[in-house]
C-alpha cells in the first residue's frame, strides 16, 4: 500500500467512525452505578421478557458504555408477593421496585383510585386517570421515601375459572382471587367471596381448589400457564392492574445528574414499550389461551385442552359500571378519606364520567 492510499484509508476510516452513534454518548464518563430492580409477578410474563429484560438489564449496560449496572430479577427470584414493593424500596433494599397500584394500596390507599374494579372499561382511559393521578400520587409516596417514575399496564383483568362461567351470576359464592382493595369490594358487592393469594401462589390455590376463579392479565395468565389449572376465561375487563415503576427517593436524588437524567428518559422509553405491550397482549392472551394459532404472537399457544372463552355480556359491562358508583367508589373513600372523594371529584370524574354518589 502506498503511503497516500494509506493516508486515504485512515481518512475514510476517521470519517466512517465520526458518523457512528457513539454508545453513550448521552451519558458521561464517571464512576460506575450498580441498580437493584425487583419488577414483575413473574419471569414468564411479557412485561418481563419483553421489556425489562431486554430494555433494563441488557439495554442499559450498553447504552451507557457499561457505566450502569441493572440486577434485575422477578417477584418470585426474590420471594416477593408483591405488596411488599413499597416497603422494599422505602428501605433501600430495592433502587427501583415495580408493581400494580392495586397490590401496594394497603399502604397507600390513595393509590387504588387510579385502577378501581370497573372504572376504566378501554385502556387508553386507564392511561389518562393514571397520569392525572401520579403527580398526586407522589405526594402520598414521598412520606415512604418513595417516587413513581414511570406508569404501564397489564392486559385486561378478567377472569379465569376451574368451572364453567357464562357471567358474572356465575361468581356467587365461589372464592375469588383478588389483586386488592376495590376488587374486593365488587366481589362482595355481586355475592362473591375475594380470597387474597400472592399472584405467584395463584396456580397451586387454582390446582387445589383453594381458589374457584382468579383474575389477572389475558396474557399474565397464559405466561404463568394458569391455562393448566383453569379451563374457562370471561373476557370482561374488571380492571387493568395498572402499575408504577416506584423509585428509592434518597437514593434517586443522590444519583449523579447526568445518570438520573439518562434513567429518567430510560424509564419513559419503558413506560411506552409496556402501553404497547398492553394493548397488544389483552387479544393476544385470549387467542393464546383458546388455541387460536393466528391470533397468538406474543404469548404461548395452548394446543393441549384448550381453555373455553366466553365473551362479556353487555348486562354485565352495565353492571360493572353501575357497581363502580354504589359500591366501589364508596367502599374507595372510607377507606382513603373524604379528600380522596374530592380528589375523585376534581381530577379523576371528568375523564371517567362516573358521578361520585352524595
Amino acid at each position: 500500500m502506498t503511503m497516500k492510499s494509506l493516508l486515504t484509508a485512515v481518512s475514510m476510516l476517521a470519517t466512517a467512525v465520526a458518523a457512528m452513534p457513539a454508545l453513550g454518548q448521552g451519558l458521561p464518563a464517571g464512576p460506575k452505578v450498580s441498580i437493584t430492580m425487583a419488577t414483575q409477578p413473574g419471569p414468564a410474563l411479557p412485561q418481563y421478557s419483553k421489556v425489562d429484560v431486554p430494555m433494563l438489564k441488557e439495554g442499559v449496560p450498553k447504552a451507557s458504555n457499561g457505566r450502569i449496572e441493572i440486577k434485575l430479577a422477578s417477584w418470585p427470584e426474590m420471594n416477593l408477593n408483591g405488596p411488599e414493593i413499597i416497603r422494599l424500596v422505602r428501605a433501600g433494599q430495592v433502587d427501583i421496585g415495580a408493581a400494580p397500584l392495586a397490590t401496594v394500596s394497603g399502604d397507600v390507599p390513595f393509590l387504588d383510585g387510579a385502577d378501581l374494579a370497573g372504572l376504566n372499561p378501554t385502556i387508553d382511559q386507564a392511561r389518562k386517570v393514571v397520569d392525572a393521578l401520579v403527580p398526586l400520587a407522589n405526594r402520598e409516596l414521598e412520606r415512604f421515601n418513595t417516587r413513581i417514575v414511570a406508569v404501564y399496564p397489564f392486559p385486561a383483568q378478567v377472569l379465569f375459572c376451574r368451572t364453567p362461567v357464562t357471567g358474572l351470576a356465575d361468581l356467587k359464592g365461589k372464592k375469588v382471587r383478588t389483586n386488592g382493595g376495590s376488587m374486593n369490594d365488587f366481589m362482595n358487592h355481586i355475592g362473591a367471596q375475594p380470597v387474597a393469594i400472592g399472584f405467584p401462589e395463584v396456580y397451586g390455590a387454582l390446582e387445589r381448589g383453594v381458589a374457584d376463579c382468579a383474575i389477572t392479565g389475558t396474557s399474565s395468565g397464559n405466561g404463568a400457564k394458569w391455562y393448566e389449572v383453569a379451563k374457562h376465561m370471561y373476557t370482561l375487563p374488571l380492571s387493568w392492574s395498572t402499575s408504577a415503576y416506584m423509585v428509592n427517593v434518597q437514593w434517586w436524588n443522590k444519583l449523579d445528574p447526568a445518570v438520573r437524567d439518562f434513567m429518567t428518559k430510560t424509564m419513559k422509553e419503558v413506560e411506552d414499550a409496556q402501553w404497547k405491550l398492553g394493548v397488544e397482549a389483552t387479544e393476544d392472551g385470549i387467542a393464546c389461551n383458546s388455541g387460536k394459532a393466528d391470533g397468538c404472537k406474543i404469548g404461548t399457544l395452548v394446543t393441549n385442552a384448550p381453555m373455553t372463552i366466553v365473551r362479556e355480556k353487555p348486562a354485565d359491562v352495565a353492571l360493572l359500571r353501575q357497581a363502580v358508583g354504589d359500591a366501589v367508589l364508596p367502599a374507595w373513600i372510607k377507606r382513603c378519606g373524604e379528600r380522596c372523594g374530592k380528589v375523585y371529584e376534581q381530577v379523576i370524574q371528568p375523564i371517567t364520567g362516573v358521578a361520585l354518589k352524595p
